[in-house]
């Protein structure tokens, strides 16, 4: 049973950092598979903000380009995201993800791929 936990999550000030984490157990994939942050607004569709490929190659969405960084421990069994420069606008619920039969190069953000979820994290920012 596939089991996903973040943490980290907080309200802070814009301009500061948070690094998010997810505890992850259970995969038995058979394919290769990504692990993935995405973001929901309330009222909004959930949306892909980084991805990490079993090779290590990460992807991320154009909005946290340059301030983001997903990454993983040595045994792949925490994921993190590292988020600085953090702004009002990325205020959100988020949350940890893992997609089988993914590539970095191929992943598209689509919350429909996605096999199984965290219960998310908030982080909040105020300007």
């Amino acid at each position: 049973q596939v089991q996903l936990m973040e943490s980290g999550g907080g309200s802070l000030q814009a301009g500061g950092s948070l690094r998010l984490s997810c505890v992850v157990s259970g995969i038995t994939y058979k394919r290769p598979y990504c692990m993935a942050w995405f973001r929901q607004v309330s009222g909004k569709e959930r949306q892909g903000v980084a991805v990490i490929g079993v090779d290590g190659s990460t992807r991320y969405a154009d909005s946290v380009k340059g301030r983001f960084t997903i990454s993983q421990d040595d045994g792949n069994k925490i994921l993190y995201l590292q988020m600085n420069n953090l702004k009002p606008e990325d205020t959100a619920m988020y949350h940890c993800a893992a997609e089988n039969d993914c590539s970095s190069g191929s992943w598209t953000g689509d919350p429909r791929y996605v096999d199984h979820w965290g219960q998310g994290t908030q982080v909040t920012v105020s300007s």
